[in-house]
């Protein structure tokens, strides 16, 4: 699998990864998910201007699965904000390969975590997350930076659904997936 970093060209690519990947969300009774229109292609774009967007790609080189992310440095955290599969490529390691690269590059960066806030009880969620290593935060533990993202999806009415913020230490070696040249 082949990571690298999003071209400007496809920001529209992903905004349709995300509303194919929102479907799965009605079986859940959570309609409004699967109806909310995706990042628009300026705020896609102000992550890859920063450095921190990138795609995961099938063998023709076109984007599958993408993840976009935000530095916390008071949490010395890099923030995934997005990490978002097509259902076509859902269960092959695609996500996790995406957090994997993007725990390198936060330890590349200096950040000691990866944080994250997600729906408790959606399956792909924050089960999903607990299994390959993120742990939920206890109110006491969220920095100012996460209570802010938090204040800012109850002000999205996000909360009508149990979410929680989720951090996973970084620590060991690099697990980079191949990436481009």
């Amino acid at each position: 699998m082949v990571i690298r970093p999003v071209a400007a060209a496809e920001l529209p690519t992903l905004q349709d990864i995300e509303r194919a990947a929102g479907e799965p969300f009605r079986s859940l009774g959570m309609a409004e998910i699967a109806d909310d229109e995706p990042p628009t292609v300026e705020e896609l774009d102000r992550y890859r201007r920063a450095g921190h967007a990138w795609v995961a790609v099938d063998d023709k080189d076109s984007p599958i699965a993408y993840l976009i992310a935000d530095p916390l440095p008071d949490a010395h955290a890099l923030h995934i904000e997005q990490v978002t599969v097509h259902p076509r490529a859902a269960r092959r390691g695609v996500g996790r390969a995406l957090i994997a690269y993007a725990a390198d590059r936060a330890r590349e960066e200096g950040a000691t975590a990866l944080t994250l806030t997600t729906f408790a009880d959606v399956p792909w969620n924050a089960p999903y997350y607990a299994r390959i290593g993120f742990r939920p935060l206890a109110d006491a533990e969220l920095t100012p930076a996460l209570r802010d993202i938090r204040a800012h999806e109850a002000e999205l009415d996000l909360d009508r659904w149990p979410r929680l913020c989720m951090r996973r230490d970084l620590t060991g070696a690099a697990v980079t997936p191949r990436t481009a040249p």
